[in-house]
């Protein structure tokens, strides 16, 4: 019956674990930790104890129940990276923020289930220390494949979790089996190489992480791999041939945004902070803050080889904040010849007060550099 009123709601799979059916959580989590794999994401070692042990989050908990909502893409999010003007969005960013979608649903189930067992519970969305990967495989959702997300059977690799912890003893399921095989396709096509081995991420040099959740300027060594895509990276879910599987998400799947399926970078580039809140309004995106999200677009603006493009990085040279300015100097670079950078450089390298973006004036460095790039400048 619990299982019945949750697929109603609109989840497509549901099963249940043991609070401790993950040992193996602990040693797997602080090796990560100890090789610095999760960069800024401090948030990731504040409460690492309660990630590794569901039971240290919540020690009366006896059965944690897994459900997913399948939210598969229309069509291939491959197929826009090849249209170097517009925007590479990842497909669950174009939907509504599933963390308020799911969250509601959850809500009521957890109800039922504490109706039903007079049992406490607690429901989770990915705003907690909870490993909601890991605890699927081991409820049997799917397996965590080389690329560390879930993999399912019936819906490939585009399942959106959620967890509830309840007091009640519930008999488990049974834990997924490992089935990519020898296939390493999601390995291979990363365009920044995040993966140092099968089944182990290196965040920091994770597209996702990188338009996501890093605030400072990107690397340089990435900002060519990165493309147009501006908010995550799909590649390795893509590519996965479980994905056959998830053509058709049924009723349950949340409706995209056809506007953010490959919007101009153009458009973007022009928004403001209140333009920029209204336009990503109820989407993922709106948590990254304006000035993240153009840093990205000005990335992609820089890889576009569209000189109509230039201009939008001209005009970014004298945005207010620096990590917007450093990524249009980037941009100009790439995209507008030796004699007009250095007319540029003359005219904004003076007045820069900000250290990162003086610092990628002085990267681009064209022969026979104006005085903004000179040696004798010693405030540069």
């Amino acid at each position: 019956m619990i299982e019945t009123r949750a697929k109603s709601l609109g989840f497509d799979a549901f099963a249940v674990a043991r609070p401790d059916a993950v040992p193996e959580l602990r040693e797997r989590l602080s090796r990560w930790l100890a090789e610095g794999h999760h960069g800024e994401m401090a948030w990731m070692t504040d409460r690492s104890d309660q990630r590794a042990a569901p039971s240290a989050l919540w020690n009366g908990v006896r059965s944690i129940v897994m459900l997913g909502m399948n939210a598969a893409p229309e069509a291939d999010p491959l197929e826009n990276l090849a249209r170097r003007d517009r925007a590479t969005i990842a497909s669950y960013a174009q939907r509504r923020d599933y963390h308020e979608v799911i969250k509601g649903k959850l809500k009521e189930v957890g109800q039922l289930i504490s109706a039903r067992s007079g049992a406490s519970a607690k429901v989770f969305v990915d705003t907690a220390p909870v490993m909601e990967k890991p605890l699927a495989a081991a409820a049997g959702l799917g397996w965590q494949g080389k690329h560390t997300v879930l993999v399912s059977r019936e819906f490939g690799n585009w399942m959106l979790l959620g967890a509830i912890f309840t007091a009640a003893e519930l008999e488990p399921d049974t834990p997924g089996r490992d089935s990519c095989g020898s296939c390493r396709r999601c390995l291979d096509i990363c365009p920044t190489d995040a993966f140092p081995a099968p089944y182990r991420l290196d965040a920091r040099r994770c597209i996702s992480y990188l338009t996501i959740e890093h605030e400072g300027p990107i690397p340089h060594e990435f900002r060519e791999a990165i493309g147009n895509r501006i908010f995550g990276c799909d590649d390795c879910l893509a590519i996965c041939p479980w994905n056959k599987f998830a053509e058709q998400a049924g009723e349950a799947k949340m409706a995209a945004r056809a506007d953010l399926a490959s919007p101009s970078l153009a458009d973007l580039s022009r928004l403001d902070d209140a333009g920029f809140r209204a336009f990503f309004a109820g989407t993922p995106i709106k948590r990254t803050g304006r000035d993240r999200f153009l840093r990205n677009v000005l990335i992609a603006i820089g890889n576009s080889e569209n000189s109509a493009l230039a201009e939008e990085a001209v005009r970014c040279l004298d945005d207010p904040a620096s990590v917007v300015r450093g990524a249009a100097v980037w941009a100009c670079g790439k995209l507008l010849d030796n004699g007009r950078v250095r007319a540029l450089a003359d005219m904004h390298c003076l007045r820069e007060s900000d250290a990162t973006v003086r610092e990628e004036w002085r990267a681009l460095n064209p022969p026979a550099a104006g005085r903004g790039f000179g040696a004798d400048r010693p405030h540069l």
